[in-house]
């Protein structure tokens, strides 16, 4: 599971984990799990942080990206 480092905030942690994950075309479920809890959490997510999420979720349900074990 991702976790935050101490200090860093969401958003630090969020904005890689998407650029890597549309930089390889794929996630994996760990990936999963950690995007769709941050946006089910209480926290209160700003729109760059849920437009990013949104993104990669959208593109794993037209196809651009595949999710893997």
């Amino acid at each position: 599971m991702v976790r935050l480092a101490q200090g860093k905030t969401r958003l630090q942690i969020i904005k890689p984990t998407v650029e890597h994950i549309l930089e390889k075309g794929k996630m994996n479920r760990q990936e999963h799990v950690y995007l769709t809890s941050a946006m089910l959490s209480d926290y209160q997510m700003t729109d760059e942080e849920r437009r990013q999420i949104n993104r990669v979720f959208d593109y794993l349900q037209i196809g651009r990206l595949k999710l893997e074990d």
